[in-house]
């Protein structure tokens, strides 16, 4: 792969990156802000980068880097900051587009009350589509552990959007 080829594979993996990095921070312009970092330093490290065997993955373990030791700084700004429009969505007005954008308004909520550690596993498995072997691999975390925080955010979603009321839904 050569500098050039690698530029495109990370645009390529641009939304997937930004989907992770908004589990983590939770804020859309912090998600950016850490994105852009991660891409800074894989194109500093292009050696290391060229040699990965999968960039996603590589990518991944840099932005949870980054957020860590954004985390460990004493002055980490704004930590409880709710993402109001992550979830826009473009599309005809109508009933259809009303319901959905309830259930992701349901789905959204759902994902914010689940600890860090399942949300942001949830979101590699769930929605970027790593296999639960990546997802351990990117987290450092037993593949166990990444089945089991996967299956009960499944159950939590799957009750908040099958009309259990908010009130009775299980947030582990």
């Amino acid at each position: 792969m050569q500098q050039k080829q690698l530029r495109s594979d990370l645009v390529s993996i641009l939304p997937k990156l930004r989907r992770y990095a908004v589990a983590l921070c939770r804020h859309t312009s912090d998600a950016d802000d850490l994105v852009q970092s991660a891409i800074v330093q894989a194109l500093t490290y292009d050696e290391s980068a060229l040699a990965a065997e999968r960039l996603d993955i590589w990518m991944y373990r840099i932005i949870k880097n980054l957020w860590l030791n954004h985390q460990r700084r004493p002055s980490v700004r704004n930590p409880h900051q709710v993402v109001d429009n992550l979830f826009d969505m473009v599309g005809e007005n109508g009933c259809d587009l009303t319901e959905a954008r309830s259930s992701l308004a349901l789905a959204h909520r759902v994902f914010g009350q689940m600890n860090p550690e399942m949300r942001e596993t949830a979101v590699l498995v769930m929605v970027n589509q790593l296999t639960y072997q990546q997802a351990a691999t990117i987290l450092n975390t037993p593949i166990g552990t990444v089945m089991s925080r996967v299956a009960r955010a499944r159950i939590i979603l799957t009750e908040a959007l099958s009309g259990v009321s908010e009130r009775k839904v299980r947030v582990l």
